[in-house]
């Protein structure tokens, strides 16, 4: 029979309503459950509570901390300055996973992603007891207390954000973006570890934050521990709704599920019932999170698991005052909120009043006065962990306490032969790769090396002799035949600078070690990351409890010189510059010019602490310039005149010096000085190298720079100098201002000068090639008078011609010349270096 005819009576279903997306109303959770008894709801309202109000102590008060006494305009600190809109649901979390560490011995750390969201922690840390720990003028008590309200955003005091001062802290949020990645280089390696990873709704829209969710990919629940992230939707930026807060409940559960993660929804105003849906949320979130670690360690079998996330949907500003100015205007859960809540209480009678009721409705008085001006012993022992348990004292956030230094096999031992300098062709970063390849295997559980897709790319593949790239993705069959993948490795390759150095620095940060590799002209990608890691290294060394870390290394290559088959888009060296903006306290840049320097550099580098170390070298086959022994000595220096390549005798000054900078820079200005020597063979040429790029600049401004008596020692006080760098001139010109003769200084480097070229024909539209320099020799030489005796004019012209030449075949052939490619330093010149080398 064919389906019944529906009677007149009948009615389709209703289509089901959409879920609502409002913060306000009873708690709406994806958890069902009341795990709280009503004595632990009234205690965590009470902690609750005295948490917000020391969020609001530090924004508004210099004095009066506990209101003893009725508030006063003269208790306000004169200008007001802070963030309060994020503080109540970074609070809420907190507490509630407190609950967890305590119920199950939980090892975690607490990561703020909101921008400026230092109230929410450091009130916690107050609470824990951490903060009078480390700061004992900063007493739990009204003097102590009001000595904490006046320190935050104000003058001699701390940030806004979670700062190194800031314990328990690892991740400062200056810029948005990157507190998923840190979170997860966190937790790598750290089996044990809960990186509770707060996510603000306005940084959940960077583009750093929206890569860095795929982390998951990477995660071995073996090896790894986990990141707990809270999304954390309170519905505005500064002065905007968010993006995640306006789509609808469906669309963002599919967006999260679609990233690998199992969404649980927490949302409400209602602070008593939210109490119940977050405790039930965040306890069956860790119970998932141990049994996807259980089952993969039972078994022995690594998988990825869908993975909590916490969608946690609450007002901005929570429990302020709905509305202000005469019922005019929206505060709580509007953007209003997101700063200083009540701007005008200096001046505005009615916004004064409010912000005292505002004030006084979180009980003070009952939660501090009664017990001496700090929390009763009785909550604190119900709701926060004891020793490193808290999070606010966890030593993973203070990651110089636990780390381990690396254990480094010898790197003579991986020393290129050279039997004549500049003769020998050697791949310096292909034999690096075998130093790198023993150090990931001596150190298994402590070193990786992280890179967007190029460590192949950049001829470090040897490491995977020994380790593979982690992959927690699907596999084919043709993975088999060279994608060198596993579930357990030490290579971390994403297509996404932003998500690996996040990665490195948050491993770095928890007392690990690691080294990235990037192509040079896309490490601008993260010029404002390593930014704010330079500015986290700088701060650290004024905390007297911040133990070391170890240095964030970066090793670029493809560099400028070597992308002229990929253009334009490829050639540039600024970084460099970048970098060199920094604090000389945590700074250091290198150019190894060979194989044996950059082993030297490398060793160097790993070894060191609190440092960014930037290390620049070709991956390409180059000559090779100094035995082992040499390298040694030239690298510890950072500078040094090479004798075998100059042709001035000991003891006399130069007519000219040849400087160079960079391992391609060096080959043409070598070759450069051959082709003087050529035309001019009593020309006194002094060949300076330099290894260590802060040499150049006043030992007043980098604890690496020289003396003026050292400088002028190298260059001279009044010989023309001519430089070939890397980079663009401009830098050197900065580093020496203020020398002596740095008027006689010429700096050849990248002028933003480039094509689709050959090597030679790249470096001749910059002036950097041999037939360039060679010829600004000789122009500088002839203004000095006497030296060429005349004949400078008759070798430019030659030097002009064959440079021409070289340009018209590259044109036309698309190669350089072999007489080019395949340049040595003339053999008949080897007595050069046997004569002066000592």
């Amino acid at each position: 029979m064919g389906e019944q005819q529906r009677t007149s009576s009948e009615q389709p279903p209703p289509p089901p309503q959409p879920k609502s997306i409002s913060p306000y109303g009873p708690a709406r959770s994806t958890v069902q459950g009341a795990p709280l008894t009503k004595e632990e709801v009234e205690q965590c309202n009470d902690f609750f509570k005295a948490s917000l109000y020391l969020s609001l102590g530090m924004i508004y008060l210099r004095s009066n901390p506990l209101l003893t006494t009725p508030l006063d305009k003269s208790h306000f600190k004169a200008r007001l300055l802070g963030h309060f809109g994020s503080a109540p649901g970074q609070i809420f979390t907190y507490m509630h996973f407190n609950r967890l560490i305590k119920k199950y011995d939980l090892d975690a750390i607490f990561i703020s992603g909101p921008g400026h969201g230092a109230p929410a922690v450091l009130s916690q840390a107050y609470l824990e007891g951490t903060y009078s720990e480390v700061y004992p003028e900063c007493s739990e008590d009204e003097e102590g207390l009001r000595k904490f309200f006046k320190q935050f955003s104000f003058p001699g005091g701390i940030g806004s954000h979670a700062t190194p001062e800031t314990p328990g802290s690892l991740h400062e949020g200056g810029e948005l973006g990157y507190s998923i990645s840190h979170a997860f280089g966190a937790v790598f390696d750290n089996p044990d570890l809960i990186a509770v990873t707060m996510v603000g709704d306005g940084e959940a829209e960077t583009g750093p934050l929206a890569t860095s969710w795929h982390s998951t990919k990477f995660l071995n629940p073996i090896t790894d521990g986990a990141v707990l992230p809270i999304l954390h939707l309170n519905g505005y930026k500064i002065n905007n709704p968010t993006i995640l807060a306006r789509i609808s409940h469906d669309e963002l559960e599919s967006l999260f599920r679609g990233y690998g993660y199992q969404p649980y929804f927490v949302e409400g105003d209602d602070v008593e019932s939210m109490h119940q849906a977050m405790a039930a949320t965040l306890e069956h979130c860790v119970l998932e999170i141990r049994k996807f670690q259980q089952q993969a360690r039972t078994t022995g079998k690594a998988f990825r698991p869908m993975w909590p996330v916490v969608i946690l949907r609450s007002p901005k500003g929570w429990t302020g005052p709905r509305k202000i100015n005469g019922g005019l205007d929206y505060l709580e859960g509007y953007w209003r909120s997101h700063q200083v809540p009540l701007t005008d209480v200096h001046k505005n009678p009615e916004q004064f009043a409010l912000l005292e009721s505002w004030m006084r409705s979180y009980e003070p008085e009952r939660l501090f006065i009664a017990n001496g001006g700090r929390i009763s012993s009785s909550l604190r022992q119900a709701l926060c962990p004891t020793g490193n348990r808290r999070m606010s004292a966890n030593p993973v956030a203070n990651g110089g306490m636990l780390q381990k230094p690396l254990r480094m096999p010898d790197f003579r031992d991986y020393a290129l032969g050279v039997d004549h300098p500049a003769e020998t062709l050697s791949a310096s970063m292909s034999n690096m790769a075998r130093f790198l390849r023993d150090i990931i295997s001596l150190n298994p559980n402590n070193f990786r090396l992280f890179g967007p897709d190029e460590t192949e790319s950049n001829k470090l593949g040897t490491v995977y002799e020994v380790a593979q790239k982690v992959w927690m993705g699907e596999y084919f069959p043709e993975d088999l035949n060279g994608g060198n993948l596993a579930t357990e490795g030490r290579v971390m390759e994403m297509l996404s600078e932003h998500t690996c150095e996040g990665w490195l620095e948050g491993y770095l940060l928890s007392g690990r070690h690691g080294l990235l590799n990037s192509y040079e002209p896309f490490i601008h990608v993260i010029d404002s990351m390593v930014n704010q890691h330079c500015k986290w290294l700088e701060k650290s060394l004024e905390v007297s409890w911040r133990h070391p870390i170890p240095s964030l290394n970066i090793l670029l290559t493809a560099v400028v010189w070597r992308q002229d088959h990929n253009g334009f888009t490829h050639q540039d060296p600024g970084f460099l510059d970048v970098v060199a903006n920094k604090s000389p306290e945590v700074v250091r840049i290198y150019l190894p010019p060979d194989g044996n320097c950059l082993l030297s550099v490398t060793d160097h580098c790993l070894r060191s602490r609190n440092y960014v170390n930037v290390i620049v070298a070709d991956k390409q086959p180059h000559l090779q310039f100094l035995s082992m022994a040499d390298a040694i000595v030239h690298c510890t220096k950072g500078i040094g005149i090479w004798p075998g390549f100059s042709s001035c005798p000991a003891g006399s000054a130069p007519d000219v010096v040849m400087a160079s900078c960079g391992d391609i820079s060096t080959q043409e200005s070598l070759a450069a000085i051959s082709l003087l020597l050529d035309h001019f063979p009593a020309l006194k040429i002094r060949c300076v190298n330099v290894v260590d790029l802060f040499k150049l600049i006043s030992h007043e401004e980098h604890p690496h720079g020289l003396t003026n008596a050292e400088y002028e020692a190298i260059f001279t006080g009044d010989k023309p100098v001519v430089f070939n760098f890397h980079s663009y001139p401009w830098l050197v010109y900065r580093l020496i201002h203020g020398r002596k003769n740095a008027g006689g200084v010429v700096v050849r480097g990248y002028k933003e000068k480039g094509n689709i070229d050959t090597p030679l024909e790249l470096a001749i539209r910059n002036g950097t090639d041999r037939f360039s320099l060679a010829m600004e020799a000789i122009d500088r030489l002839s203004e000095a008078g006497g030296v060429l005796e005349g004949k400078g004019g008759e070798a430019r012209e030659l030097l002009r011609n064959e440079q021409v030449r070289c340009q018209m075949r590259a044109f036309e052939e698309g190669v350089d010349p072999v007489e080019v490619t395949g340049w040595v330093w003339p053999s008949e010149r080897r007595g050069l270096w046997s004569e002066r080398k000592h």
